[in-house]
Formats: structure tokens, C-alpha cells, sequence
């Protein structure tokens, strides 16, 4: 038995602050302003300065892909500021005829201004078949080496520039698959550890992956759930199969499906492709794409609700809200599950129509407030393709005042698997009527992502009963002003009440996660 005296943020019904927390054996005995006598011979641990608070949760992340590009199997490009900047880190990274995967080739974010194409990359690395995605995960340059692995198939899909050597919509989905194929198990398997271990260390305790990448059996999704029973310190999974065949839901024993691939309404605004209402504002003749006609989406979404799943889907644009939301309308109409929890993630540009019709439905959604700050999408670009509308983007708080359950997200690895970053983004929007207070951005994080996986009786808060997941930061974020939340700093998390424990051995890891029945 354990007692906590200091500034506690429990995120729970009544109280949303304590002075003192009693953890046993894992579990939550107390949280309140005095301590009963009961507890007081317990051992103390005093917070002084910091602050502790519910384990932080993802709502939103593909980690499959954040754990290949957080590790050496894959090469990060995210902070090239320059083509030839990003094809010198191509070339330290060639071994031999190894294809080389990489992420995060931005136009925005080099002195270029532009797209890398597959010229850039012959010209200076002939022969070497690289494959390099956007920092969106919508698109992707590939050099001649490469595009000539891609079976002929990928070439007449919709989005194939060969000329260019970029890829985008499905010719994109489909050449990643192709990539993903390659990567041993073994190796992915220790990627995901090491995924885990840096989660943690930003507080996370709780993630909702979107798992289905093309691996050959599944493999990604079979050995996410494998590797978060297996790991010393199991955080928790709640894993969404990204796919329209619920036959793959069902045999994997799921109760969610849905996320981004397979299951994305349409593109995103850094490939110009998201579906819009009016067109673009540098292009009167693009309103990007829809990939499925009404039709599809809505046997689908039906579907998925006759099995008594949960389902999620990607919407960005404003013409994909409201294709989502009429989904959602037509399967729900007459049936009595209201506790359904049904999400949109992004929900990047909603209408009002669609937030009225989302509200009374029950929809959740499942937001990305770090977009808001993203150096390789930032603002300049969005107001020139988007006009005014750009400060309406990731509208958290009018989500929120509609009456929706909004929980925070990364969509890693686009951005990083940080709640503190996130929290500061969603309380400094760049339109300051969008910008949330402190409490109600920390909630984004915890409490309301774990509704939206089933997981508030359990999870979320810090009251008595709940599972002891906790954080402890190095000051009270309550104390410091919105613009200065990025400073504080993830000291420790404390899962079941112990602190967690990185590393551990793939070996032991898939052995432990193949015999334990845990959720995910």
C-alpha cells in the first residue's frame, strides 16, 4: 500500500483534483482532500513540486508503422530541410540491394518547396530502390529501382505517377502493402517493443491502434496484439482492424473495426485530397476524392452494426463528415443500441449540419489537436490551399460544445505519440475561440479516450476502484500558463501501481503474449 500527497488531477465525476491518492496491489482505494485514518500509516510519497495524474491514453495512432519508423528499419526524414539534405540520408542508409524504407518527405518543410520526385533520387542514388513516404501517410516517393519491384497491378490504380515516381490513393495503399511484405517478423516484433518503451515514456498507458498494412496474414495486426500482452509492462491495446471485410474482424475475435487504409473516406490536405464540399482555394477544379461512393460506406457501416461492433472511420475533408455521418444516420435508424460509440477520426473540417445529426446519433470522434502545431503542414500552406477555412480546421472545441465524446490522438507516426504536445495544441489553437482550457485538454487524453474504447470504469481517472495507471509530471500543468504546457516534462509511469519497466526480449515477449487471454 502506497499513498500520494500533492497536487492530484484525477479526471474523476465529482473532483477533478485530489490531495491524496491510496493505491494496493494495483488499484485505486482512495482519492480525496483528507486522508482517512485507515491509510495513514501507509507509506508516504510526497510529490513536492510535481503533479500526478491518470496514465495518459492514444486514441488515435498506426503503430505497426510508428514502431518501423522509431527504429532502424526504416529511416526518418522528418527533420531534412532540403532534397539534397533527404537523399544524403537516403545514401547513409543504403546496405547492399536492401530497399530503403523511409518516412516523412514534406514539401513544406524544405527549402525547395516542393515534392521530392524520383529524379532526385536517380540522379544521385542510381540503382538503389527506395521507397519514401510522406510525412501524412498519404503519398509516397519511389525511385526507378523501386517502382520497378511494384507488381504491374500498381500502375493503372488510381493516384500512380510514374513519371514523377509518386504514388498516392490507392496505387499508394497498395505499393505500401507491397513494402510492408518484406519486413521480417522477428524484426517488426522488436520494433514494437521498442515502440512501447517510448510511449511509456511519454506517459501512455492506453493506445487504439489501427492495424492492416498488407503484412501477409494479417502479421501486423496478429503481432501488435502479441507483443502488448508480451511486454514486461503490458500497456493497454484496443486494437481497430483496418478493413471493409468483417469476416477478418470476426476471425480475429475483435469487437472494433475501422480506421484509416481500407477504411478511409477520403485523402488529406497534404496531397490536396480530401474530400470538400467547395473546391480548394489554389485550384477551382479540385474538391478532392471520395473513395467510396455513399452506397459502399453505407453497407458497410451497416453492417458493422448488425455484428454489434464498434467501427471508425477516417474523415478529413468536409464532404467525408458528412458522407460518414450519413452512414452512420441510415444503420442506426430504428435500432435501440445507443451505446454504440461509433467514431470519425480527424474530423478535421465538420459542417454544422453534420455536428447536429453526429450529436444526436451519439458519434464520437477521435481528434488530432497536434495537427494544429505541425511543422510539416503548417499554417501557410493550409490557408493556401484552404483560404479562411484553414482556422476552422480541428475544431476540438466546437466538437466538444456540440455534445460529442472527443478524445486526443497522434496519428503517429505522422506526429509523435505525445499527450503533452497534444494538450498544448489543443489549448493553443490557432483561431484562440478553439482552444480548450487546460482540464478540459487533459481529459482529451485520458478520461474521454478511454470511453471511446469502453475502458471509463476501469481507466481514464484516478478514483477508487480504477486500475493504479498514473503518471507523475515535473510541475501542476493547471499552474502554467496554455503557451508554456510543452515545458512540462513526463517524469515516470506507474502501471498497476509499479513503475514501468522497458526492455524485455522479443522472444520472451511473443511466448508470454501467445498464452495470455488479456484484451486488446
Amino acid at each position: 500500500m502506497r499513498a500520494y500527497e500533492g497536487k492530484i488531477i484525477t479526471c474523476g465525476i465529482g473532483s477533478a483534483s485530489a490531495r491524496y491518492l491510496v493505491e494496493d496491489r494495483g488499484r485505486i482505494l482512495y482519492a480525496g482532500d483528507g486522508l482517512p485514518e485507515e491509510y495513514r500509516s501507509a507509506p508516504r510519497i510526497e510529490l513536492g513540486a510535481r503533479a500526478l495524474l491518470p496514465a495518459f491514453a492514444d486514441a488515435h495512432l498506426h503503430f505497426t508503422s510508428y514502431a518501423l519508423f522509431a527504429s532502424s528499419l526504416a529511416l526518418d526524414l522528418r527533420d531534412a530541410r532540403s532534397i539534397p539534405e533527404t537523399v544524403e540520408m537516403v545514401r547513409a542508409a543504403v546496405r547492399g540491394a536492401r530497399p530503403i524504407l523511409g518516412f516523412g518527405v514534406s514539401a513544406h518543410a524544405i527549402a525547395e518547396g516542393r515534392l521530392l520526385e524520383k529524379a532526385d533520387l536517380d540522379a544521385a542514388l542510381p540503382g538503389v530502390p527506395a521507397y519514401l513516404i510522406k510525412y501524412d501517410g498519404h503519398a509516397a516517393v519511389a525511385s526507378s529501382a523501386l517502382l520497378e519491384r511494384l507488381p504491374a497491378r500498381i500502375r493503372s490504380l488510381r493516384g500512380y505517377d510514374g513519371g514523377k515516381g509518386q504514388l498516392f490513393q490507392e496505387s499508394y495503399f497498395a505499393a505500401t502493402d507491397f513494402m510492408t511484405s518484406s519486413v521480417s517478423p522477428i524484426a517488426l516484433a522488436g520494433a514494437m517493443l521498442r515502440a512501447i518503451d517510448l510511449m511509456a515514456a511519454k506517459g501512455i498507458a492506453l493506445v487504439h491502434p489501427a492495424e492492416g498494412v498488407g503484412f501477409p496474414g494479417d502479421m501486423d495486426l496478429v503481432l501488435a496484439r502479441t507483443i502488448a500482452r508480451g511486454a514486461r509492462n503490458p500497456i493497454a491495446f484496443r486494437v481497430f482492424f483496418q478493413t471493409m471485410e468483417t469476416a477478418k474482424a470476426r476471425k480475429h475475435g475483435l469487437p472494433r473495426i475501422g480506421g484509416c487504409f481500407a477504411t478511409a473516406l477520403d485523402g488529406c490536405f497534404g496531397s490536396v485530397d480530401a474530400a470538400m464540399l467547395e473546391p480548394y482555394s489554389n485550384d477551382p477544379s479540385n474538391r478532392g476524392i471520395l473513395f467510396y461512393p455513399q452506397e459502399k460506406v453505407d453497407a458497410f457501416v451497416a453492417e458493422v452494426e448488425d455484428m454489434g461492433l464498434q467501427v471508425a472511420v477516417h474523415a478529413i475533408g468536409d464532404a467525408a463528415f458528412d458522407q460518414a455521418v450519413t452512414a452512420f444516420d441510415r444503420a442506426l435508424k430504428g435500432k435501440p443500441r445507443r451505446d454504440h460509440r461509433h467514431t470519425i477520426i480527424h474530423a478535421c473540417l465538420p459542417t454544422a449540419r453534420g455536428l447536429d445529426k453526429a450529436a444526436e446519433l451519439g458519434l464520437c470522434v477521435s481528434a488530432q489537436p497536434a495537427f494544429n502545431d505541425w511543422p510539416l503542414e503548417p499554417m501557410s500552406y493550409l490557408e493556401g490551399i484552404l483560404g479562411t477555412r484553414a482556422l476552422r480546421l480541428n475544431p476540438v472545441k466546437t466538437l466538444i460544445k456540440a455534445g460529442l465524446t472527443v478524445a486526443g490522438g497522434s496519428d503517429a507516426p505522422c506526429t509523435i505519440p505525445d499527450p503533452i504536445a497534444g494538450i498544448h495544441a489543443a489549448c493553443n489553437h490557432p483561431d484562440p475561440a478553439e482552444s480548450l482550457d487546460i482540464m478540459q485538454a487533459i481529459r482529451l487524453f485520458t478520461i474521454d479516450a478511454a470511453r471511446l474504447s469502453f475502458d471509463e470504469a476501469e481507466r481514464g481517472s484516478l478514483e477508487a476502484g480504477k486500475v493504479a495507471d498514473m503518471v507523475i509530471v515535473d510541475r501542476d500543468p493547471l499552474g502554467v500558463k496554455p503557451s508554456e504546457l510543452k515545458g512540462v516534462k513526463v517524469e515516470s509511469l506507474i502501471l498497476r501501481g509499479k513503475p514501468y519497466e522497458g526492455g524485455g526480449g522479443v522472444a520472451g515477449a511473443l511466448a508470454k503474449g501467445l498464452l495470455s487471454r488479456a484484451a486488446t
